[in-house]
């Protein structure tokens, strides 16, 4: 959530930096400044009463000491008239200050300044690459060798649940808890505390995070507990450190937990979303950091480095975007997507995004850190993928297809007990 004192100070340069995200914040934040104004004013004819009021008060005690009984019978008639003035003004200011909190959960996160303009995912900007494009013939998808292999039954999972829940078995189900392992025990050995949360959270983590309102439509909800089921990790796992003051000390903080997701992907149809392309429940590693605010932007650059160590140890080619600003999220200043190559379809799958949400979801958290003069202040979370399963093992079994079946990464093979799937 933006900071109301930089929407009443600089409201131009907001709306210059939302621009970048194709969103037209003017009107909202003409909006929120008035609200802001009247529950300014109304705030301050509070102060001026409730002194009158505190006045009144030792007036009538004096009265009282010196027997002037009309006078203090008066003194009270006013208090009163004051105490109902005050209760209409706090009121007011407390609808001001809720209507003005609507809309300022309206406003996206300002983008950092390298993020490029652009609208579509055509307008990101390819940062690196890396990895060999595997030369195959005759290559199939990953739902035909599913199907060939017998690893992985949609089918079922439609028989089961509905279109987007895939049942996993056999060595594919092998080679997805090895996946799981691998990618927490790369994340440890970084230094990352892993965490096993809820898959449930309740609607003050969803607002935390910045999931609700903005994203509630593509959240599974559990109407009766008024639950949501989780998205990503990211959710439970920032929600830990909500209304916490951590000491300067403890910073950076990084976390990593392996959770199931869910979500509708309301809209989703077409090619894009065959097989394990676009999924309602899947697997995905995720690694969180509190960090800082002078050294955020060496954490994201760290957790870049990160992930593609672990993207580059199973062989796969791949590149790094930097996500133009009408394809970032509505809670990130800065966003990287790493994707891999699909040789069997031919187009590359997004894996990961690691993304910095500086200030933004702290200020919904109340996460603040003490700094080394002991003042209070936000700190900034950051956020990424490490790794999402579905196209991972996707491109796994496309890039890997040979005569005698699917080649294991050799990373993974310690923990799946085989080299091939065949």
């Amino acid at each position: 959530m933006l900071n109301i004192k930089l929407l009443r100070e600089q409201p131009q340069f907001v709306a210059e930096r939302l621009a970048v995200k194709n969103f037209d914040a003017a009107e909202i934040i003409k909006s929120i400044n008035d609200l802001d104004q009247k529950r300014r004013e109304t705030q301050t004819e509070l102060d001026s009463i409730l002194a009158e009021q505190n006045t009144l008060a030792r007036a009538i005690g004096s009265f009282m000491k010196e027997g002037k009984k009309s006078e203090a019978e008066e003194a009270k008639s006013k208090v009163t008239e004051l105490k109902e003035r005050s209760r209409q003004l706090d009121l007011q200011m407390q609808s001001n200050t809720n209507e003005m909190n609507e809309k300022l959960v309206l406003l996206p996160n300002l983008p950092h300044s390298s993020v490029p303009k652009g609208k579509v995912a055509e307008d990101n900007v390819i940062v690196r690459e890396g990895g060999s494009f595997p030369e195959l013939k005759d290559a199939l998808p990953h739902w035909e060798l599913a199907k060939k292999y017998d690893i992985i039954d949609f089918d079922l999972g439609v028989k089961l649940t509905g279109a987007g829940f895939p049942v996993y078995k056999g060595k594919g189900a092998k080679i997805q808890r090895a996946l799981i392992s691998y990618f927490l025990d790369k994340n440890t050995k970084a230094g990352y505390v892993e965490y096993q949360p809820p898959l449930m959270v309740n609607e003050a983590s969803g607002f935390g995070t910045g999931q609700l309102p903005d994203k509630g439509e593509q959240m599974y909800h559990v109407g009766l507990d008024n639950f949501y089921l989780i998205p990503t990790a990211e959710v439970p796992v920032t929600n830990i450190f909500r209304d916490v003051i951590l000491n300067n000390s403890e910073l950076p903080v990084k976390c990593t937990a392996y959770t199931p997701c869910f979500r509708r992907e309301a809209g989703s149809y077409g090619k894009d979303v065959r097989g394990l392309n676009r999924l309602h429940q899947f697997d995905k590693v995720e690694i969180v950091q509190i960090s800082h605010p002078d050294s955020s932007y060496d954490a994201l650059e760290e957790m870049v480095k990160h992930v593609e160590g672990i993207v580059r140890s199973l062989g796969l080619p791949y590149r790094i975007l930097r996500l133009c600003g009408g394809d970032m999220s509505f809670t990130s200043a800065l966003t990287y997507d790493f994707e891999v190559y699909s040789a069997a379809q031919g187009r590359w799958l997004e894996v990961s995004s690691v993304s910095n949400f500086e200030t933004f979801q702290a200020n919904r958290l109340k996460l603040r850190f003490k700094d080394e003069n002991g003042k209070t202040q936000l700190a900034h979370t950051l956020n990424g993928s490490s790794l999402a399963l579905p196209r991972i093992l996707a491109a796994i079994l496309e890039n890997n297809q040979t005569e005698r079946g699917i080649e294991v990464p050799s990373v993974l093979r310690e923990y799946t007990g085989f080299s091939y799937i065949d």
